[in-house]
């Protein structure tokens, strides 16, 4: 009864590990219509935030800082151009349009993918084919063929997807 318990005891421990909050810096991503990222701080804190109501994809939210970032848990950027449009400060603009300025990478210890179990949600949603499958199991983002639209961040099932991962 004694070794149960100690076992028992063991296994909750070694379990309770995964569980730990890990201090994770969050990565402020900004729409991809901007040539200084001062103009963030100048400008944003005094408008409305009329770039997010034009978003189709309603992923430009809002800071503490009144700056607006994107939020791909939500949607990706179709880069549609409406907010650079809608901008009336003149942050974002059409003439500086670039891709979203963050590198997407995936977390193998998260995908299930790498873990053996068959899912290609990541690559689904993917329209330039930058996610490629060594065999059926191990996804690889091609940072050459991604446009960083964040598309592939909602669909995953274990949010194996890290933006702004090296």
């Amino acid at each position: 009864m004694h070794t149960n318990n100690s076992r028992r005891e063991l296994f909750s421990s070694l379990a309770s590990l995964g569980r730990e909050k890990k201090e994770i810096k969050k990565v402020v991503v900004r729409p991809p219509y901007f040539e200084n990222k001062d103009d963030f701080y100048k400008e944003c804190a005094s408008c409305d935030g009329v770039c997010a109501s034009f978003c189709q994809e309603h992923i430009i939210l809002f800071g503490d800082d009144k700056t607006p970032y994107l939020d791909f848990t939500v949607s990706g950027c179709t880069y549609c151009d409406e907010c650079a449009k809608a901008c009336p400060k003149g942050v974002l603009k059409l003439d500086s349009k670039k891709k979203v300025d963050v590198k997407f990478t995936i977390d193998i210890l998260k995908c299930i993918s790498w873990n053996q179990t068959m899912c290609f949600s990541c690559k689904d949603p993917c329209l330039e084919n930058a996610i490629k499958f060594l065999g059926m199991f191990r996804p690889e983002i091609n940072s050459q063929l991604c446009t960083n639209c964040g598309f592939c961040v909602k669909v995953c099932p274990t949010n194996a997807i890290i933006v702004g991962g090296d």
